[in-house]
């Protein structure tokens, strides 16, 4: 490699990185945010095996679901722009490390609790958290990352929530199926109180441990050195690329032969910003707490201007309708899977579409009570089709890294879109439990390719000062819209069902066509 970049030991950022060359470190790295990613997968999918199993502890009825169902979808929506405008601010690395602590801790005291509210308000945490982890871990991971492998490398980390979707109803299908009980009983005021922890509740426990351990490991790892640098901190920033140099090429720090870095001159306002949140904020201080509204506001306002608006609407309104109709369906996938089973049960080589199921399955029901459901197991079925849907996004999620430097980020996302709204107008269409199970393997593999390819154009899209903050804002667009989704789902489908289908495969087509506007991505160094 010649060094004719270099100007008496000073060269940019993107050069230094590929100085530093491609190695152990940035595999270590991918490692530890695919994880990451992979947890974040986890804590978004695990209600839907906690909803059936608890139900006689927490005497919940069907509203009872809705609502803790509906308790982490709004953490995300409220923990998106709160986390977006730390890492932007504070960093990358401590509030990964933060998110991911807080996550594991609020999940097992989650799987302690005795009390319905006080386990929805943990699971309100959970989402809160996690969110946080799941919106930052591709910028940090982007920004070690010379042009020519970050794409690339981003896109593996579509393998990574594969395998959480993957893992997690292979840990129920392990633990939930358990028996075993520990009671306890105390008695205040003359009121008997029990505390029950069974397999559900060492199910929630053990989901909890990954966050805990992987907000300690990233502990070993540094600071994005581009996050440095705009914050003006650019010698720190230079001994974390000759870190990087160590690592990968095995020789001393020593030899690496830049030895300043150019800075950002469009940093003065991040520097601003930075110095005066590296003050310690104390939220019951009013000055501290109008600092950090005025950071979050002087980022949005930094959003919604030219150049970068239209990017700003556009993947807004993509997230919205890639995770409205992803989180949606997803939640709702198994409660599809039981359906279909009682009428099958009920009515073998009987063909019907999923709102003739529904709509049979739900008249038989009226009138049953919590009690009834009692003692009762999850079918192996609900696990063996999760599985099933997992294992059907393995395909996508080695063809996504492997082939995006030929088609381009932009071509998966449109083609994915594309084919994922046709894929959702087709699950009215459906005569029996396989073609259900055939349509959702296919829906699951192309939106969740869809949504990591949209984190990964994102970090290309906006400088390093807004890009958490851009993908915190669309992120919250996002959960908002995986909210509304569910509440809309839940009281459509048993009304008219082909209303929710068409709106969502409507979300998909739009978002689909949307992507065409947006540029393409790949091919530059990092802002």
């Amino acid at each position: 490699m010649g060094l004719d970049f270099i100007e008496g030991g000073n060269a940019d950022y993107e050069n230094a990185l590929v100085l530093a060359g491609f190695g152990k470190f940035h595999y270590y790295l991918l490692t530890i945010c695919g994880l990451i990613y992979a947890n974040t997968a986890v804590g978004i999918t695990i209600i839907s095996f906690v909803l059936p199993s608890a139900t006689c502890d927490f005497r919940m009825t069907s509203e009872d679901k809705g609502w803790l169902t509906a308790a982490p979808m709004l953490g995300m929506v409220i923990g998106s722009y709160f986390w977006g405008c730390l890492a932007d601010t504070k960093g990358r690395r401590v509030v990964l490390i933060t998110a991911l602590i807080l996550d594991g801790i609020a999940g097992l005291l989650s799987s302690l609790t005795p009390f319905f509210g006080l386990f929805m308000i943990l699971r309100f945490i959970n989402g809160f958290a996690i969110t946080g982890a799941m919106g930052i871990c591709f910028p940090y991971l982007g920004e070690f990352q010379p042009t020519k492998y970050r794409e690339k490398v981003l896109c593996w980390m579509e393998m990574f929530w594969t395998a959480g979707i993957i893992l997690l109803p292979l840990i129920a299908w392990a633990l939930i199926p358990l028996t075993f009980q520990i009671k306890y009983e105390w008695t205040i005021n003359d009121k008997i109180f029990k505390w029950t922890f069974g397999s559900w509740n060492l199910f929630v426990a053990v989901c909890s441990l990954p966050g805990l351990i992987l907000g300690s490991s990233l502990c070993m790892f540094p600071e994005s050195p581009k996050f440095l640098i705009e914050c003006g901190e650019i010698d720190l920033a230079l001994e974390v690329i000759k870190d990087i140099y160590e690592k990968n090429s095995g020789r001393d720090r020593l030899e690496y032969p830049i030895k300043s870095l150019k800075g950002n001159e469009k940093a003065n306002n991040v520097m601003e910003i930075h110095n005066r949140s590296k003050r310690t904020l104390s939220m019951r201080k009013p000055n501290h707490l109008k600092i950090l509204l005025s950071e979050i506001w002087d980022q949005t306002k930094a959003l919604c201007k030219f150049p970068y608006l239209k990017n700003t609407i556009l993947t807004c309104i993509i997230q919205f309708g890639i995770t409205s109709s992803y989180y949606t369906l997803m939640i709702w996938f198994p409660e599809l899977f039981d359906r279909f089973e009682q009428y099958e049960t009920r009515f073998p080589g009987t063909s019907a579409s999923v709102c003739d199921v529904s709509s049979i399955v739900l008249g038989d029901a009226n009138g049953i009570l919590v009690d009834d459901f009692c003692g009762g197991s999850i079918d192996t079925s609900v696990f063996l089709h999760t599985l099933i849907i997992g294992i059907a996004c393995i395909p996508t999620s080695f063809w996504l890294p492997l082939c995006v430097p030929r088609l381009g980020a932009k071509f998966f996302l449109v083609s994915s879109l594309l084919l994922a709204g046709t894929v959702t107008i087709g699950l009215y269409f459906v005569v029996n439990s396989r073609q259900n199970l055939f349509l959702s393997c296919a829906f699951e593999a192309l939106t969740s390719m869809a949504i990591s390819t949209v984190y990964c154009v994102m970090v290309d899209l906006f400088p390093t000062n807004l890009r958490v903050m851009a993908a915190a804002l669309s992120l919250t667009f996002g959960r908002g819209g995986a909210l509304i989704g569910n509440l809309l789902f839940g009281y459509l489908i048993d009304l008219n069902c082909i209303v929710p289908i068409i709106i969502f495969s409507v979300m998909l087509l739009v978002s689909g066509i949307l992507c065409l506007l947006l540029p393409s991505t790949g091919t530059e160094a990092l802002d």
